[in-house]
């Protein structure tokens, strides 16, 4: 027998989502901004199915999904992974009202101020648990120009396991180093220390010069737009434990 979807009132289901505080969304449903299924709607308890959230639309446009919700953003450089710092911020590239959105949605796997590209953000714990855990296979990938000529033994030394940066007690897992060209590489991390590809390539005398991720796991950051962003689906969900 199915199981009947979960149902939330529809006052509290838009402000959860960060359309505004529960009496301006029950004003604006009793005003009639709200329909579902195409039907208006003025009852600000009226249960929605959480399935059906898609069916609902407020001022005529759909609304976001609720939880659990997940997307990838094309990061520029210049914006912080923060809520808070001063300056240009990723979450300026996303809906003002993501920001008070409940559960709010997380970051997984930072990427610093200059580096570029995939950066993933949900609003559910497992799923996040479940990339960032050491055994759920979805390796980060990044582009990485070098100031310096790579030396030729950075592939040995970063795979073997037990490469120590500077000011760690514990050596790092072994990451894959492939070069392709004379200061240039795809690096892939099963961890993600803090500005951990820069600090390695400091340790033997180098510098990033540019730092760009363009795949988790299986998922490809593919074309889209720097600064744009999209919605993760449930095919791209397990492309991320699919390499």
């Amino acid at each position: 027998m199915t199981k009947p979807s979960p149902t939330m009132r529809l006052d509290r289901l838009l402000s959860n989502l960060g359309y505004g505080s529960r009496k301006e969304m029950t004003a604006a449903i009793r005003n009639g901004w709200v329909t579902i299924g195409g039907a208006d709607v003025t009852d600000p308890g009226y249960p929605v199915p959480l399935d059906r959230a898609d069916t609902v639309r407020l001022d005529g446009e759909v609304i976001d999904p609720p939880p659990p919700m997940a997307v990838m953003l094309h990061k520029p450089a210049g914006y912080t992974c923060s809520h808070n710092d001063l300056g240009a911020l990723v979450y300026d590239l996303l809906p003002d009202r993501w920001r008070i959105r409940k559960p709010p949605l997380s970051m997984v796997g930072r990427l610093d101020k200059e580096s570029t590209g995939q950066l993933l953000l949900t609003d559910d714990g497992d799923l996040l648990h479940r990339i960032t855990h050491p055994r759920s296979h979805a390796a980060k990938h990044y582009r990485v120009a070098l100031r310096d000529k790579l030396r030729g033994d950075e592939a040995a030394l970063f795979g073997a396991g037990g490469f120590l940066l500077g000011g760690d007690a514990k050596p790092l897992k072994p990451a894959s180093w492939t070069p392709d060209g004379p200061a240039s590489g795809v690096m892939a991390l099963d961890e993600g220390r803090y500005h951990q590809i820069r600090r390695m390539f400091e340790t033997l005398g180098n510098l990033v010069v540019s730092l760009h991720r363009f795949r988790t796991g299986g998922l490809d950051l593919g074309a889209l737009p720097e600064g744009a962003w999209r919605y993760l689906d449930a095919s791209d969900l397990e492309m991320l434990f699919n390499p």
